[in-house]
C-alpha cells in the first residue's frame, strides 16, 4: 500500500510547486522557452524523417501525429500482389512509424491481423523507434478487386515486410527487432525464415507452431492437464450440457445472434453456428481467462437455462457469424489456417454423442466459398526443421495457461531461448515471467539490440 501512496503524493507536490512557479510570468516566460525549443526541434525532426520517406519510390506519407512527442507516421508503400511477378499487380500496404531518433534500434512488429501501432513491450524496454506493418489483405492492405487469395500465403507477407525493412534501413542503420504476438508472432518468425539478414534478433509471443497439422496430440494433451481437475471438469460438463440442452440453448442464441445482426450462410445454419461456438469455448475459456475464473464455472445440476447460457455467453462462447468470418473480417486468417497454418482438431470425446456435425470443427467451415481451399503444411514444416537447427537470436515467449502456447517452436542451440510464464494465458509477456527469467530475457534482449 506504501509504494502506492508515495508516488501519488510525489506528484502532488509536483503539481502543486507548478502552479506555484507558473503564478509569476517572469518565471512563466523562463519555463517556456525549453519548451518551445523542444517543440520546434521535434517539429525539423520531423520534417526531416518526412523528406527521407518521401524519397522512396511508391512509399506515400498519409499522415503525420504526434505520439509522446515523437513524431507517429502513418504510411503506405506499394507493394506487388506477387513478389514473383511484380507486373502483376499492387496494392498498397498500410504501416506505421514511431520515430525516436535515427541512432535508437527499430522493433519491427505486425499484430498478424489489420493495422496495430499499441507500443510493443519491447519497444519501451529499449526506448525503440517502431514500424508496425498491416498484414496483407486484411483490412485496407488488399487489392481494390479481384483477389487471389493463393497470394495470400506467408512467403509473400514476409516479402512485403522485407521491402518495407529495405527502405527505412537507409535511416535506421542501428539493430532491428522483430516482434508479434500469436499471429503476429508466427508471421516475424516467417520473415525471418525467409529473409534471415533483415532483423538481428526476433522476440515472438505466444506464437503456435502447427508444424504437423495430423498430429493435435499435444492440445489434447494440454486440456487434460491445465488448471485443476475440478475446473476442467466442470468446464467439461457445462460445454457438454449446452449440447445436451441444444433445444432450450439454440432459441436464446438465435435471439442474440438477431440483436447483433448477426448471419450464419457460410456456417449453413444457426444450428450449426451454435455448435461451432461451443466446441469453441473451453478452449476460449483458458485463452482469455485464468484459473482463478475457475470458482465462478455453474453447476450444471443446479443451473438453470438462463444462467448456463448466460455464463458461457460471457465465458468464452463466442459466435462466429458471416459478418466477421469473410473477407472484411477474420476471414483472410481463417483462409490462412485452412491453406498453410494449420489448425487444433481436437477429438471432443466427452461430446461424441450430442454432437450433430461431426466434420465442422475446421476453418473452411467459417469461410464462403470462395476463400476455401485445401491444406498444404510443407512451408510450415520447413520453418519448423529451420528454426530448430539454424535460427539465429530468436526468443519464444508462451503462456502457461494458454491453448495457443501448447504447440511451441522449438528454438535452435544458436543464442535463442524459450520462457513459459507462470499462470498466465494468451496475454503472456516478459514481464510476466518469473523475477530470474524476466531479467534474463530482458538482458538477453538489450543484448541483442547493442545496448
Amino acid at each position: 500500500m506504501r509504494t502506492k501512496v508515495l508516488p501519488s503524493l510525489l506528484c502532488a507536490g509536483l503539481i502543486t510547486a507548478t502552479g506555484l512557479l507558473a503564478a509569476s510570468p517572469a518565471v512563466a516566460a523562463v519555463a517556456a522557452e525549453p519548451a518551445a525549443r523542444a517543440s520546434s526541434d521535434a517539429s525539423a525532426a520531423a520534417a526531416g524523417i518526412r523528406e527521407k520517406l518521401e524519397r522512396f519510390p511508391g512509399l506515400t506519407v498519409v499522415s503525420v501525429a504526434d505520439k509522446g512527442g515523437f513524431p507517429f507516421f502513418t504510411l503506405t508503400l506499394d507493394q506487388p500482389v506477387d513478389h514473383r511477378d511484380p507486373g502483376s499487380g499492387t496494392f498498397q500496404q498500410r504501416f506505421t512509424l514511431w520515430h525516436k531518433t535515427e541512432t535508437a534500434p527499430v522493433v519491427h512488429y505486425t499484430g498478424g491481423y489489420g493495422l496495430s501501432s499499441g507500443t510493443r513491450e519491447i519497444t519501451t524496454l529499449l526506448g525503440a523507434n517502431q514500424v508496425s506493418v498491416e498484414h496483407r489483405y486484411f483490412n485496407t492492405s488488399r487489392p481494390a478487386a479481384d483477389i487471389d487469395w493463393d497470394d495470400l500465403n506467408v512467403w509473400q507477407q514476409a516479402s512485403d515486410e522485407h521491402a518495407i525493412v529495405q527502405a527505412l534501413k537507409s535511416i535506421y542503420r542501428a539493430k532491428w527487432l522483430g516482434t508479434g504476438a500469436s499471429k503476429g508472432g508466427m508471421t516475424q518468425v516467417y520473415h525471418e525464415r525467409f529473409y534471415p539478414e533483415d532483423l538481428d534478433a526476433v522476440v515472438a509471443y505466444v506464437a503456435p507452431n502447427d508444424a504437423n497439422n495430423r498430429d493435435d496430440s499435444v492440445y489434447e494433451r494440454f486440456f487434460k492437464t491445465v488448471g485443476t481437475a475440478e475446473c476442467r471438469t466442470a468446464l467439461d460438463a457445462v460445454q457438454r450440457e449446452m449440447l445436451v440442452r441444444r433445444g432450450a440453448m439454440l432459441p436464446r442464441f438465435e435471439a442474440t445472434s438477431k440483436e447483433q445482426g448477426l448471419t450464419f450462410k457460410y456456417l449453413g445454419s444457426a444450428d450449426r453456428a451454435f455448435e461451432f461456438s461451443v466446441l469453441d469455448q473451453v478452449w476460449n475459456f483458458w485463452q482469455s481467462g485464468t484459473y482463478t475464473d475457475c470458482p465462478a464455472v455453474p453447476d450444471v445440476s443446479r443451473a438453470s437455462d438462463d444462467e448456463l447460457y448466460k455464463w458461457s455467453l460471457d465465458h468464452g462462447l463466442s459466435i462466429y457469424s458471416d459478418q466477421g468470418n469473410g473477407a472484411e473480417g477474420s476471414g483472410p486468417y481463417y483462409r490462412q489456417a485452412a491453406s498453410q497454418l494449420g489448425w487444433a482438431d481436437l477429438k471432443f470425446k466427452h461430446l461424441r454423442d450430442v454432437r450433430n456435425y461431426p466434420d465442422i470443427y475446421q476453418p473452411n467451415s467459417v469461410l464462403p466459398a470462395d476463400m476455401r481451399t485445401s491444406y498444404d503444411g510443407r512451408v510450415i514444416k520447413d520453418v519448423d526443421r529451420w528454426v530448430a537447427t539454424r535460427g539465429e537470436r530468436m526468443m519464444f515467449v508462451y503462456g502457461q495457461n494458454d491453448p495457443w502456447s501448447a504447440e511451441q517452436f522449438k528454438p535452435s542451440k544458436h543464442d535463442s531461448h524459450l520462457y513459459v510464464a507462470p499462470n498466465t494465458n494468451h496475454g503472456a509477456l516478459i514481464s510476466k515471467l518469473t523475477p530470474a527469467e524476466r531479467a534474463r530475457a530482458e538482458a538477453t534482449v538489450k543484448r541483442w539490440a547493442g545496448q
